[in-house]
């Protein structure tokens, strides 16, 4: 996601006011290698196994957490994404319960997870920004997560913007365009 995202911000295409300031890592393997986390892709039809997906929620959230008061923002203030098991923690921690509600969640081509342990709270995320872009042809993580996703999330009031594209496991420049939208509608708050 870096090589994508990175030089987009950096000239100012994702966010052309440059109104907000950002974190961007070069992923969600990266933070788990910085966390010192197993890889939580194990994951059999959405059901990530707790005993990796839960202490690495818990590490990345008090690691954004961490960031977001070094820049003296906050949580309503920050936007989470990612791409595949990025989009799984990006739902995670925009919607977990007795979290913070975020600015926006942008998902590329994941699922929101079901965990033992983990519970979401959409009953106080009603108009939450959401993009969910997803390939219709990708076979690494099914269409059908996006689609679940979308009406779960837009029948508990969400602010909802899905998009398929007919590309395998990965971010389409439609999708990318879509999350551009989102995201500068939740800039304008």
């Amino acid at each position: 996601m870096r090589d994508l995202a990175t030089p987009a911000l950096e000239r100012g295409q994702v966010e052309p006011a440059r109104r907000a300031q950002g974190a961007v890592g070069d992923g969600i393997a990266s933070v788990l290698a910085f966390l010192g986390m197993p890889d939580i892709v194990s994951f059999a039809g959405g059901f990530p196994d707790p005993e990796t997906f839960l202490p690495t929620y818990s590490e990345l959230t008090e690691h954004l957490g961490g960031v977001l008061a070094e820049h003296g923002l906050a949580w309503d203030c920050a936007l989470v994404g990612g791409f595949s098991q990025g989009a799984v923690m990006s739902y995670a921690l925009g919607l977990g319960e007795a979290k913070p509600r975020p600015a926006a969640i942008l998902a590329f081509s994941g699922f929101v997870p079901t965990v033992d342990g983990f519970e979401l709270d959409l009953g106080s995320r009603a108009g939450l920004p959401v993009s969910i872009a997803h390939g219709s042809l990708d076979p690494v993580i099914g269409v059908e997560f996006a689609r679940k996703a979308r009406a779960l999330l837009g029948d508990a009031g969400l602010a909802v913007e899905y998009r398929e594209d007919p590309v395998g496991h990965t971010i389409s420049p439609g999708g990318l365009a879509q999350a551009i939208t989102v995201l500068s509608s939740a800039l304008d708050y």
